[in-house]
């Protein structure tokens, strides 16, 4: 079994920034691709971020040139480093993983609990 633990939410004012971590724990022999997905009230999850192991990455659109994902493959863990946050980026963040359990035995796609983010004054 693979957990994945959110950390880093908290309330933030317009314009400031936040930083997120998941940490993946468990059985895991591989990650390939971690990402961040957010859920805001009536709305459909939607990508904020993702990143290769290599480390390819590409943004949700809305998020291009505030957000930044990063990942440190050593510690099976991703970071979103958020600036300039918007009233409009309040969401539940959730993490997202692809996680092998050992040799040949393929991947499984996995879901951390999510961290609360509002942004207001």
């Amino acid at each position: 079994q693979v957990q994945l633990a959110e950390s880093g939410g908290g309330l933030v004012q317009p314009g400031g920034s936040l930083r997120l971590s998941c940490a993946a724990s468990g059985s895991i022999f591989s990650i390939t691709a971690m990402a961040w997905y957010r859920q805001a009230p009536g709305k459909e999850r939607e990508l904020v971020a993702v990143i290769t192991r290599g480390g390819s990455t590409d943004y949700g659109d809305s998020v291009k040139g505030r957000f930044t994902v990063s990942r440190d493959n050593a510690k099976n863990t991703v970071y979103l480093q958020m600036n300039n946050l918007k009233p409009e980026d309040t969401a539940v963040y959730y993490c997202n993983a692809d996680v092998s359990p050992g040799f040949d035995l393929g991947y499984r796609n996995y879901w951390g609990q999510g961290t609360q983010v509002t942004v207001s004054s």
